[in-house]
């Protein structure tokens, strides 16, 4: 009985950090339901799709990461609680004997929940405020729904094989993902990966089957259990288009989908609405503060956490609510690691900084990346890096405007850092490298690199450049080089006629940023007492 009352008493003071906040200056419930209505048109007649919210995931012991939404959902509901479900019809269609467009599954409001973890909107809440004219509890997610999945041709979701974190806080969203998977027989070995294989060999035709068999072939070597597919095997190793077309003939018919809807969702949120551009443009300009902040108070001797927390501190001080990623700081040689978060190097001394940092504002989120020197000044070998990269960005943001696509801008930027470093002595002309080894452009949004078809540009998408040159110690060049690292990232607005900068209130030249520099900080009267 002790051990029982233990066990009830940590999970009462347990700290799931998923209390919620709606913001009076974020998205309106009537911006979530047009989204809504939105996705209903790319849905095939007959369909159904069904979004779950993200589970909740532990820290550590009793303490839970701050919970964050799944941006689908979030873009489709505004809902900020777990343990839910979203189902959308594609037509009008009776439930429990009402006519009805959708459907969302909430938990219910606890009292003492509450006490500890915040509000709780509930059935009422989600109906009052967040505009949903049939809600229902999660409880009822099997029993009363009055949903018979199998009336549907097609069932939208997206991959459900990854184990969800077993704990008591998850078990609703457990309970319904289980009720789902034996409504729709969902298979055990039905994932991402062999979706997507399916939707290629069903896209093929006999031109293009020698490209797709190409296609899988790379994808065997990193996924090789794909090859225990039969049919996958046998339309690889077909010895023509024709036996390979007889092949994709055997593929049954399949009424769970979940490759589509991760495709809708990227035609829907690839444009941003005049509402989203001013969620974006407020993440953009305090993260570009912070870089500017930075740049005035940086000095020889500090360390790259200190410098983490004033960007950081910035976006707090404007009421950004969270980080859009984990930030990014990092001194010589750390700026070459592409993903470098550890931010514990202690001295910085008379080297580059790079830092890739961006705010969340309303859950939308900036991406802005600068490269400094730390003392003030760019030596020699470092202006010259730097240049290279500033003109590769130059090179694509000229070419930003609807009709342009990624890869037109990558070209672009990778052919001068290319030129530029023949030119340097630091490759040989026309020679391969991994000096600049990732894509220069991304769309960002609800999510730092967020969906979108990536096919061409269109007016309204918001999208990064973000060309770079890492050199690392131990590089087959000169030694010079080594241990710089530059990258300079801007989130562009791709308008009717052109673009707009939206990061460029941040320096990003060497003369600006030197200038800038000098500037005294607003932080070097702010003394603390020394700490032993």
């Amino acid at each position: 009985m002790k051990k029982i009352l233990w066990t009830l008493l940590l999970l009462a003071f347990s700290l799931s950090a998923f209390s919620q906040s709606y913001f009076e200056d974020g998205l309106t419930s009537e911006w979530h339901r047009g989204r809504r209505d939105e996705l209903r048109k790319l849905m095939p007649a007959n369909s159904v799709a069904v979004f779950f919210n993200n589970p909740v995931k532990n820290r550590t012991n009793d303490v839970d990461y701050i919970y964050h939404p799944n941006t689908d959902f979030f873009y489709l509901t505004g809902f900020r609680e777990p343990n839910a479900v979203l189902i959308v019809f594609s037509e009008e269609r009776q439930i429990n004997g009402e006519m009805s467009e959708e459907l969302i599954f909430v938990q219910n409001r606890d009292a003492r929940a509450e006490m500890w973890n915040g509000k709780r909107l509930g059935v009422e809440g989600m109906m009052s405020e967040l505009g949903f004219e049939d809600a229902l509890l999660n409880s009822e997610f099997a029993a009363k729904s009055g949903i018979n999945l199998q009336d549907f041709d097609k069932i939208l979701t997206f991959s459900l094989s990854e184990a969800i974190e077993e704990s008591s806080t998850n078990l609703p969203l457990i309970q319904m993902v289980d009720e789902f998977k034996n409504a729709t027989a969902y298979p055990d070995k039905l994932n991402e990966v062999s979706a997507q294989v399916y939707k290629m060999i069903e896209s093929s035709d006999l031109e293009t089957s020698d490209r797709v068999v190409q296609m899988l072939k790379r994808y065997s070597s990193q996924y090789p259990d794909m090859m225990q597919d039969p049919l996958v095997s046998s339309f690889m190793n077909a010895d023509s288009p024709e036996k390979r077309m007889m092949v994709k003939e055997e593929i049954p018919e399949q009424k769970l989908d979940i490759s589509s809807l991760g495709d809708m969702m990227g035609i829907l949120r690839e444009v941003k609405t005049a509402e989203e551009i001013v969620m974006l443009k407020k993440a953009v300009r305090i993260s570009a503060v912070g870089q500017v902040e930075v740049m005035k108070a940086a000095k020889v001797g500090m360390t790259e956490r200190e410098i983490q927390g004033v960007h950081e501190f910035i976006y707090k001080r404007y009421g950004a609510e969270e980080l859009g990623y984990p930030s990014i700081v990092g001194g010589g040689n750390n700026g070459c690691i592409l993903h470098y978060i550890e931010n514990d190097k202690r001295d910085l001394t008379d080297r580059l900084l790079l830092m890739d940092l961006g705010a969340e504002w309303r859950g939308y989120t900036a991406d802005v990346t600068r490269t400094i020197p730390i003392s003030g000044e760019f030596n020699a070998e470092e202006k010259a890096i730097y240049e290279l990269v500033y003109q590769a960005q130059e090179a694509g943001i000229a070419l930003s405007k609807p009709g342009t696509t990624f890869q037109d801008i990558d070209a672009a930027g990778r052919k001068i850092i290319d030129d530029g470093l023949a030119k340097l002595g630091i490759i040989k002309k026309g020679e391969g490298h991994m000096y600049f080894p990732h894509g220069t452009s991304h769309h960002i949004g609800l999510d730092v690199h967020d969906r979108g078809t990536y096919d061409v540009l269109k007016e309204g998408v918001v999208f990064t450049i973000e060309p770079g040159i890492y050199i690392p110690e131990g590089s087959d060049c000169d030694p010079k080089w080594w241990g710089i690292a530059v990258r300079i990232e801007d989130d562009i607005l791709v308008t009717k006629d052109g673009n707009i900068n939206l990061s460029g209130d941040a320096p990003r030249t060497i003369a600006a940023i030197e200038e800038m520099m000098r500037h005294p900080s607003v932080l070097e009267e702010w003394v603390l007492p020394e700490i032993d």
